[in-house]
């Protein structure tokens, strides 16, 4: 006896794909779906056991916690970048090269790094090697008067 394959598995899509639950192929449901249709269309005469289902919604459930934290901690990434990236506005900073200093006059917060804007328009990566320091050097005019 044949045994046809699941033919209307219904698979849900967003829009947006940036978050990684939308990443993952399968949700939960849809697992369950798959999991009822494979345990309907089983051979009578050998049975799924009972302990692979349940080691197989085992697996299931912890990739899904495990995308859930990932998800989680991408935002608090975020948030600490958010953090960080509004102290350094009023500061004086200097590029990790030197060649770009100036006061910061705003911050734009990227996936892969931050870059702060002084206010003579000057952009800086936020890398290790920069300085920070609250007020611009003093210079002092070493030339002397008689």
């Amino acid at each position: 006896m044949a045994v046809d394959g699941v033919s209307n598995v219904n698979s849900s899509s967003s829009s947006s794909s940036s978050s990684a639950q939308q990443k993952a192929t399968l949700n939960y449901d849809n697992f369950l779906q798959l999991l009822i249709a494979q345990m309907k269309n089983q051979d009578p005469t050998d049975p799924v056991d009972a302990s692979e289902q349940m080691s197989q919604l085992a697996s299931f459930s912890q990739v899904e916690q495990t995308i859930q934290t990932n998800s989680k901690l991408d935002t608090l990434l975020a948030s600490s970048s958010l953090t960080q990236a509004g102290s350094y506005i009023g500061k004086y900073m200097t590029s990790a090269d030197g060649s770009v200093k100036g006061t910061v006059a705003s911050v734009k917060v990227y996936s892969d790094g931050i870059i702060a804007t002084t206010t003579d328009g000057g952009n800086i990566l936020v890398q290790a090697g920069i300085t920070l320091s609250d007020k611009a050097p003093t210079t002092t005019d070493t030339s002397s008067s008689s």
